[in-house]
């Protein structure tokens, strides 16, 4: 049976405090300059692979530490909770969980211990495309078999970190989709090497925040067939089976966020004199930042008990939903506490507000929107009918 846990644990503690360690080196100055030139934090995401933090679940057979979700979730909210931001390196956690569950004996002993060491990057999926967005059965990228090779035509949207990345979770259509029974069979996974990959092409995008992210376009691109994971046709549910990891991993980010734009507003607000006072006296300031905070303590219970349902191997998708849902509006409800309580200094880069506030606001929309968690929610969870 699952259960909650209340308190860190002991070895929970000294993960957290592992993580800080590594946090304390990279101050907002650090994640300010990157923020400017819109540069990947490369220096800290090696340090944090050295230290075996993103290796945390992979399983120790694999080179890794073999934690659970909640350790991975926790790794990641110390990181956004000291300042920075784990975006960066996140997607590493949940996407080589498809290679685990499902990729083949052979796949698992090569790939793995190399990520796990970080001798080979896995942080790049390529699922969302310009016509398709959320809806992932009408994708247009195709990966047809030629003897033992598949070639791929497509183009991918919003790819986040595939310049930093060696390796790249691919989802295209194996089979049309007017030949296939339901629109979600025909869709196969592929993990595949992008170094020096011929006719593939990456077109940086500049976003409003720091993310790496990119167009892909696929010309007649050419993959061993050793690259398919698991079965072919059967991709779509391969990542289905990811993203309640995905969801409260997510989810962690953004309660890191929430407790930075908290712990920032409450020190700004009690040493901030005006007419005679702390601006944190008035209750205008006051309450909107405590507000945020009840938010935020809500949110890490849907998310620590959507972690305890995962690592017990217990079905989770309605709790794994909400927690992402949760955690992304109590950090947008932070971040704008804050801002309205430091005034004119929330917009001024110096004090970080601005960058924490615009990277928060991403997991509104990312990587699924909340609106369609709320779809999930009332379909799956409440049982009503399809909303779309």
């Amino acid at each position: 049976m699952a259960s909650i846990e209340l308190s860190l644990t002991e070895e929970q503690r000294a993960l957290r405090a592992g993580v800080l360690e590594i946090c304390k080196r990279y101050p907002g100055e650090y994640w300010r300059d990157l923020d400017t030139r819109r540069e990947y934090p490369d220096k800290f995401v090696t340090e944090l692979t050295e230290a075996g933090y993103l290796a945390a679940l992979i399983p120790q057979e694999y080179g890794g530490a073999g934690l659970g979700i909640r350790e991975g979730g926790l790794i990641l909210e110390t990181i956004n909770y000291s300042g920075g931001n784990a975006g960066a390196c996140h997607a590493q956690m949940y996407i080589m969980g498809t290679v685990l569950r499902h990729g083949s004996e052979a796949q698992k002993r090569e790939y793995l211990p190399k990520i796990a060491t970080g001798a080979l990057r896995l942080q790049a999926f390529g699922v969302t495309e310009p016509n398709s967005g959320s809806d992932t059965t009408k994708l247009q990228t195709t990966a047809v078999r030629t003897g033992d090779r598949y070639v791929v035509n497509g183009q991918k949207i919003f790819i986040s970190r595939v310049l930093q990345s060696d390796l790249m979770l691919l989802l295209a259509r194996t089979t049309s989709v007017d030949r296939v029974k339901r629109k979600t069979d025909g869709l196969s996974v592929f993990l595949i090497d992008i170094r020096d990959l011929k006719g593939f092409e990456v077109r940086p995008l500049r976003m409003m925040m720091n993310h790496s992210t990119n167009a892909l376009f696929f010309d007649n691109v050419e993959i061993p067939a050793t690259s398919l994971i698991g079965q072919e046709g059967k991709g779509f549910s391969y990542i289905l089976d990811g993203m309640n990891a995905e969801r409260i991993l997510v989810a962690s980010d953004s309660l890191g966020d929430a407790r930075w734009f908290t712990e920032k507003a409450v020190a700004y607000s009690n040493q901030r004199v005006i007419f005679g006072r702390p601006i944190g006296a008035n209750q205008g300031v006051q309450f909107a930042i405590a507000k945020a905070h009840v938010a935020t303590d809500a949110a890490q219970l849907m998310r620590d008990k959507a972690a305890a349902l995962f690592d017990a191997g217990q079905p989770c998708g309605g709790e794994a939903n909400m927690a992402k849902y949760l955690g992304a509006e109590a950090a947008w409800e932070a971040g704008n506490a804050c801002i309205d309580c430091h005034g004119g200094y929330g917009y001024a880069e110096e004090y970080d507000v601005e960058r924490k506030f615009r990277e928060c606001r991403l997991y509104k929309t990312a990587p699924i929107n909340n609106n369609l968690v709320l779809a999930y929610v009332g379909e799956h969870v409440l049982g009503m009918p399809r909303s779309y």
